[in-house]
């Protein structure tokens, strides 16, 4: 499987939901009379998307051909590498040459994008069309895409996190298969650590939030956080799956030597997306990431075998074991456009029909965006990337719910992670209030 950038891109784009708190403030207002057009007439639609590589371009070109293909009279413009940003100034403006259609990489805007009113409902068009997003997707994708009862837009791929791990490395350890909870997860972590000089010839797991795909809302989410309580407020300081989720990964900093240790070895190392990337040398053991990394490693032809297997759950949800993490790509309807009905016809066909779904994650090598499509024997992949096809169909998986104000709270918990893992902060209890108090905030002022 070849080198995924659509993730590189999505990472990207995560890393400036604080700047994207400018996403449209204006309200562009759902006009249901931008959903008056004949689709079988001939027309021509606009739709916008964020791949970029070569291999991306040519998987998009070949959906968009298989649908002019069944919907002859619709043509579709395609315009590619377009940030959240010129889609947002795009979805504000209008006019002939805005998008009808928009696909985004950033699943932490869908509160933005649905509060604003720059996307259209899509409720009304699924059940005209007769299709149960609840039966179609997986629980997860399904989750991320609304907000409020607004399903301002719909899975379009996905991406799932699991535990890469360096079987050779855990042969020499004497550890015969990859650890189901997070006690055998720290086991094996002290196990695989080989101390050099001040340093390490092998870290077992690099557990630091800077650690690449270590985020917290990646951690967090095999604890099956609330992050909001029914009324809207945050529930970081309440619910103890964070204070848990907090505490393993400080146990973790300190067991394997000591954030400024760890922080130091770090700095040596290769970056996430470069061949030098410390999994695919083997000097760390054992790597949260995403599916796309699988294709990554082998490319670099490691001198170990690798192994896939589910993120550990907490030894108290061991019952829970083969969940994961979930994000994706999303689509949606411009409220600006005049051709809603031939755009659903366009999203309709990219997300709901099977086999174009199915050919699709075949050319971007992600993750299959329904549950028909997760079961498809059209699918083609290493045996290997089955782990990430079953923690998308699986009901326990989890993801981060939208905010009005993006992924702002994320964030906000992901800096106070940083504070606490090096020490910044020593009261966590107190350190959570504080951080629930900035979220509640900072999402007040967001309305």
């Amino acid at each position: 499987m070849p080198e995924v950038i659509p993730s590189v891109a999505r990472k990207a784009a995560f890393a400036v939901t604080a700047s994207l708190a400018l996403l449209t403030t204006a309200c562009t207002g759902q006009s249901n009379s931008g959903a008056t057009d004949d689709a079988s007439k001939d027309t021509t639609i606009n739709f916008w998307h964020a791949w970029s590589a070569p291999n991306e371009v040519k998987a998009v070109k070949s959906l968009v051909a298989g649908f002019e293909k069944a919907h002859p009279n619709i043509h579709v413009n395609v315009v590619g590498n377009m940030t959240d940003d010129k889609i947002n100034q795009a979805l504000r403006s209008g006019g002939d040459k805005a998008p009808d259609v928009i696909s985004s990489f950033t699943t932490n805007n869908v509160g933005k994008f649905c509060s604003s009113g720059a996307l259209v409902d899509l409720n009304p068009f699924f059940k005209k069309s007769d299709i149960d997003p609840e039966t179609t997707f997986p629980k997860a994708m399904n989750e991320y895409t609304q907000f409020d009862g607004n399903r301002c837009s719909v899975p379009l791929l996905g991406d799932a996190y699991g535990l890469y791990y360096n079987k050779t490395a855990f042969e020499k350890a004497g550890i015969a298969a990859p650890p189901k909870t997070w006690s055998e997860f720290e086991a094996d972590a002290k196990k695989l650590t080989i101390p050099q000089g001040d340093g390490y010839k092998q870290l077992g797991f690099m557990p630091d939030y800077h650690g690449w795909e270590s985020t917290t809302e990646h951690y967090f989410g095999q604890f099956s956080p609330t992050y909001f309580d029914k009324a809207g407020k945050s529930a970081v300081a309440e619910d103890p799956a964070f204070e848990k989720g907090f505490t393993l990964q400080k146990r973790l900093v300190d067991e394997l030597g000591g954030f400024q240790k760890l922080e130091k070895f770090r700095a040596t190392l290769g970056d996430e997306w470069g061949p030098k990337h410390p999994f695919h040398t083997g000097q760390v053991a054992m790597q949260l990431d995403g599916e796309w990394r699988l294709g990554m490693a082998l490319d670099t032809k490691p001198k170990f075998e690798i192994g896939v297997a589910p993120l550990p759950v907490p030894d108290d949800r061991a019952d829970q074991y083969g969940k994961g993490y979930i994000t994706g790509t999303i689509a949606g309807i411009a409220a600006t456009s005049h051709k809603q009905n031939a755009a659903w016809e366009l999203v309709k066909y990219m997300t709901t029909d099977t086999d174009a779904v199915v050919g699709f994650a075949n050319g971007i090598h992600n993750v299959p965006s329904t549950l028909a499509a997760l079961k498809s024997p059209k699918l083609k992949y290493d045996p290997r990337f089955k782990t990430f096809l079953d923690i998308a169909a699986n009901p326990d998986s989890t993801t981060s719910p939208a905010s009005i104000n993006g992924g702002q709270y994320l964030v906000t918990i992901q800096q106070f992670g940083y504070d606490y893992e090096s020490g910044k902060v020593t009261d966590l209890k107190a350190g959570l209030k504080k951080t629930a108090a900035q979220i509640d905030t900072d999402i007040a002022q967001a309305k």
